[in-house]
């Protein structure tokens, strides 16, 4: 029988205000723009978040460097780009396999994810610079590996000393000749979070990578899967799905990706957006250069799968594709649906919070609702005012100091191979009949009215969240998980899906719901208390007493 709903007494206003209570009055104030009641409607325009400003000195954050942005999510799921992080060795270690970026490379053997290639700077390369030391390194990867290509990563030390590290690249590359070495400067201070880096990775492989390959691609439907990263085989079954329907992935930003597919992304008719933060400007760059338009999309969840296949068939508009996907659709739900009616007798009406990178605080919401539980408070670690509140509000964001930081390349349409995919005809008549390119609506207008909508959320307010509202479980990062769970409630892991996964796609979906349910039906969460729960007091002496 399902657990009876918790009733919670507080309003929302009153859950605000007992989050801001402690704070000074000028941390206070900043605060109260970045959590937000929920209080729009259809008719209202969704209300305004404070969002992608630096997090107050002092909060424990859970955020991300730009670094991490960089090298950690976008390249680090490539396995045939050899990655060399110039600094000292911890930013290379903890960058090192933390994700769970899973990669097939059984068709040429070739895999450098498994090594952490660092320069390990010392103090006296901190002194004297460390570009000689840097050069040697990329040699000695050369030497050993004869990889496609390099890609060199700044450090926090790096930028402060002024290592040119692009000079050093282009050097290397030109004494190669058949190894692409190109670099970032992701310097972890960079930006407000790991979103900065996510932008300089973008432009860096948009510049320096795409449209190399000139070869077209064969298969029909072609598309490229921009902001999928593998975690945990996610991209393995969203590529099972997609081969299924006939559908050809040219590329995948960027798990499971290789160098071929990035220099082949140009070959694609349509680009499909899951993370609309860490990839949209990857997006923008191949419309504004190529004539490849995009439209966003989301495998997490069975009827957002399906809803994404439909879109993806009714945009190439061939009686063929749209019968085959419907076909893939009737077959894989009976099994999704099965299971779905099973966990939902346990798991109705129990709710959840999601405080995620990139959209996955946004696409968890449509798995716990296909199991009958309430999002109650979400929010993003690196999130802009358009991801809360839609596109719509780009024109009004402005620049400010920290995105100023990061350099904004011009990319105009390629004489040669800009090509709309449609013609002017085609797009209105797609547009006329309600499908939607370009398109994101931000994930307040999908969360119910009243809830909390939290953006950077903190190690403080993560737990006075748990204490007031009591979720059956919190989903959030590694940096959150033990505190959470000492509060005698079940913590998921949605960045690194601690040992479990897929959960896009079907047969994620239905991975998904068997962990839940496992995770809120147990007692042994009630169980638990944290040492300063039994013996809530310290007490010492001084030593001269």
């Amino acid at each position: 029988m399902a657990k009876t709903k918790k009733v919670v007494q507080l309003m929302p206003a009153d859950i605000k205000e007992e989050l801001l209570k402690k704070y000074p009055p000028k941390v206070a104030r900043k605060r109260a723009k970045q959590i937000l009641i929920n209080e729009a409607t259809e008719a209202e325009a969704p209300p305004e978040i404070l969002a992608n400003v630096r997090t107050i000195p002092g909060i424990i954050t859970m955020r991300g460097c730009t670094y991490a942005g960089c090298k950690g999510v976008i390249m680090g799921p490539t396995r045939d780009i050899l990655n060399i992080t110039h600094g000292p060795i911890g930013c290379g270690f903890y960058s090192w396999l933390t994700r769970r970026n899973q990669t097939d490379a059984s068709a040429d053997g070739v895999n450098y994810m498994p090594y952490c290639f660092s320069t390990d700077m010392q103090d006296q390369d901190i002194i004297f610079g460390g570009e000689k030391k840097l050069a040697a390194a990329i040699q000695e990867a050369y030497d050993i590996f004869h990889p496609k290509g390099i890609c060199v990563f700044a450090t926090c030390p790096v930028g402060l000393i002024g290592d040119d590290i692009h000079a050093v690249s282009r050097k290397m590359k030109e004494k190669f000749g058949d190894c692409n070495v190109f670099a970032f400067s992701c310097e972890g201070y960079k930006g407000v979070s790991q979103s900065a880096g996510h932008h300089i990775a973008n432009n860096q492989v948009f510049t320096n990578l795409v449209g190399e390959n000139t070869e077209p691609k064969e298969g029909k439907y072609k598309i490229n899967l921009l902001g999928e990263y593998n975690i945990g085989g996610d991209g393995f079954e969203i590529d099972r799905i997609m081969k299924k329907c006939g559908i050809t992935n040219i590329s995948t930003f960027s798990g499971n990706s290789t160098y071929d597919q990035f220099a082949s992304a140009q070959h694609a008719d349509l680009d499909c957006v899951m993370c609309h933060r860490s990839i949209n400007y990857v997006a923008d760059m191949l419309e504004t250069k190529y004539g490849i338009p995009w439209i966003k999309v989301n495998f997490i969840g069975a009827e957002s799968t399906a809803k994404s296949l439909r879109k993806i068939a009714e945009y190439f508009g061939d009686q063929e594709l749209i019968d085959r996907v419907e076909a893939v659709i009737a077959e894989e739900m009976p099994e999704v649906k099965a299971v779905a009616a099973d966990v939902r007798t346990r798991t109705e009406g129990k709710t959840a919070m999601l405080f995620v990178g990139g959209s996955r605080a946004h696409h968890y919401q449509d798995l716990f609702a296909e199991m009958g539980m309430k999002t109650l408070s979400a929010g993003y670690e690196f999130a802009h005012r358009d991801d809360y509140e839609g596109r719509q509000v780009i024109p009004e964001l402005k620049p400010d100091a920290d995105s100023r930081n990061i350099e904004e390349i011009t990319v105009e349409a390629d004489e040669k191979l800009y090509s709309p995919r449609k013609t002017p005809d085609e797009f209105k008549a797609l547009e006329d009949a309600g499908f939607e390119f370009k398109h994101y609506e931000g994930m307040n207008d999908q969360m119910d009215k009243g809830t909390l909508i939290i953006d950077d959320l903190n190690q403080y307010e993560a737990d006075k969240l748990v204490e007031l509202l009591k979720p059956d479980i919190f989903c959030a990062g590694i940096k959150e998980k033990f505190s959470i769970q000492k509060l005698g409630v079940p913590m998921k892991q949605l960045h690194s899906y601690d040992s479990g996964g897929p959960y896009a796609g079907f047969k994620g979906a239905i991975n998904f719901y068997k962990e839940i349910d496992r995770l809120v039906s147990s007692k042994v969460w009630s169980y638990m208390k944290a040492p300063w729960q039994e013996s809530p007091e310290l007490t010492a002496t001084f030593v001269w007493e």
